[in-house]
């Protein structure tokens, strides 16, 4: 019995044949994801590898995500930014989101013009707690309803100002979605309703201005976002399914052409003695994403951050990789181009490093009448005990080792709660995505996948 799981991805579509009753991956293929023609065009010929690859067969089930053309645009506004605003980015991406800004208190007219030139899917507005603050809500409901920008609106703050905002923003022509507060009360997480809210809307507007309404139609299921995928395979591996047990605490990295995703399914509960949290406490399942830390998409803006911090870095055989990649984005530095195997290394080093220090918590001293405590923000991940490495920049090179080692805490990391000492798996099928397809209809076929194909480095 097979199934089909497919990815499209911003460079590749990947396409996973399993055999559910067997337990194992029955063939893989992928082609370059062909967004500006019709995403069709690169899937059919993923197909006709997998036919050469099995022969005459007939698929039980064909499930399929998402992240072509870099996935779904957004921008969240909150109150204050430890707080609302946080909850709110937290929401965005869980769902699979590119949150390509974050907003707090009342958005400026500086902001507003910023938003139209991002152009996003959706805006995901929030603020105040349940019969809290209602006046930063309304103005800024009042504010996004006379933006020249076709977006939906989510609207998920205090719920005493939800029916007045709501009326305000379709007043100005907007679309909204009315949902349950992120923040209803002072430091209490409810992400979950806007994070089906948002995951809804891709899989009623989105996926048509992606050129997928056409493979839509011959899906088992609704195509979701792949970062959400990855997610659920990520929860499923943690936790387990069944009689199998997971692997516990663990952080992914997913480096793909657009972004570098980061999830981590830990209690990032302070381990230090004498720590406390500053702001709100993060979910156990967390997910960011890095839209400025990629390899092919949005390398030239990794090279800039790269040049922040090693102006050395900068020489003419990286420039002249950099314009190759810029040309042609399914490059890999092989064959012709293998001279530049190191430099694309290197480029992938320096996004794991980045995304793990945005990711991770931090953590400082202060001095209080006690003693010395230590400020925490974010999560603590220093007792992580596994680090999965997947994308092809990762499994593709030389030494997956060495670019995932720097996930792990260093000396330069300084007050960083990066992970102290995990075992790196490596992630060679390039399964995670296809997996959390499966597990929506196969958990345990999906964990035992995962715990059979994941390699330790």
């Amino acid at each position: 019995m097979i199934n089909l799981l497919t990815d499209f991805g911003s460079t590749y579509t990947k396409v996973m044949a399993v055999d559910v009753q067997a337990g194992k991956i029955a063939g893989f293929a992928k082609s370059f994801t062909t967004i500006e023609d019709d995403v069709s065009i690169g899937y059919k010929k993923a197909l006709c590898e997998i036919g050469a690859q099995l022969g005459n067969y007939r698929p039980a089930a064909s499930l399929a995500c998402s992240s072509a053309a870099g996935g779904l645009k957004m921008v969240s506004s909150g109150l204050v930014p430890d707080l609302t605003a946080k909850a709110s980015r937290l929401a965005a991406t869980s769902a699979g989101a590119k949150v390509m800004k974050t907003y707090s208190y009342e958005l400026t007219e500086f902001e507003i013009e910023e938003i139209e030139m991002i152009n996003p899917d959706i805006v995901l507005l929030t603020g105040g707690i349940d019969g809290g603050n209602k006046k930063v809500l309304l103005q800024n409901a009042q504010t996004l309803a006379r933006v020249d920008s076709d977006f939906f609106v989510i609207l998920a703050g205090n719920r005493s100002a939800g029916a007045e905002a709501k009326q305000i923003l379709e007043s100005g022509g907007k679309k909204v979605l009315l949902c349950e507060n992120v923040m209803p009360a002072f430091g209490k997480l409810n992400i979950r309703p806007a994070k089906l809210a948002i995951r809804d809307l891709f899989i009623a507007n989105i996926i048509t201005a992606k050129g997928l309404d056409k493979i839509a139609t011959q899906m088992d299921m609704d195509i979701i976002p792949t970062p959400l995928a990855v997610f659920e395979a990520c929860e499923l591996l943690a936790g387990g399914a069944g009689k199998q047990v997971g692997l516990g605490a663990l952080m992914a990295y997913d480096l793909g052409g657009a972004t570098s995703d980061v999830y981590s399914m830990a209690d990032g509960t302070p381990k230090k003695s004498n720590a406390f949290i500053s702001g709100i406490a993060e979910p156990f399942a967390k997910r960011t994403v890095e839209g400025d830390v990629g390899m092919r998409y949005s390398q030239r803006a990794l090279f800039d951050l790269v040049l922040e911090e090693d102006p050395s870095f900068a020489s003419p055989l990286v420039q002249e990789w950099l314009e190759i990649c810029e040309k042609d984005p399914s490059v890999m530095p092989h064959g012709k181009y293998e001279k530049f195997a190191d430099i694309d290394a290197q480029f992938a080093k320096w996004a794991i490093r980045i995304s793990a220090k945005r990711h991770a918590g931090s953590y400082e001293r202060v001095f209080t009448p006690s003693g010395e405590m230590a400020s925490q923000e974010g999560k603590d991940l220093t007792e992580v005990a596994y680090i999965i490495g997947s994308g092809g920049a990762i499994i593709n090179a030389a030494s997956p080792k060495g670019i995932l080692e720097e996930a792990i805490y260093s000396p330069r990391d300084l007050n960083s709660l990066k992970p102290l000492d995990a075992k790196i798996l490596l992630d060679k099928e390039n399964a995670l995505a296809a997996m959390g397809l499966l597990s929506r209809r196969k958990p345990d076929v999906a964990l035992k996948i995962m715990l059979d194909s994941f390699v330790e480095i």
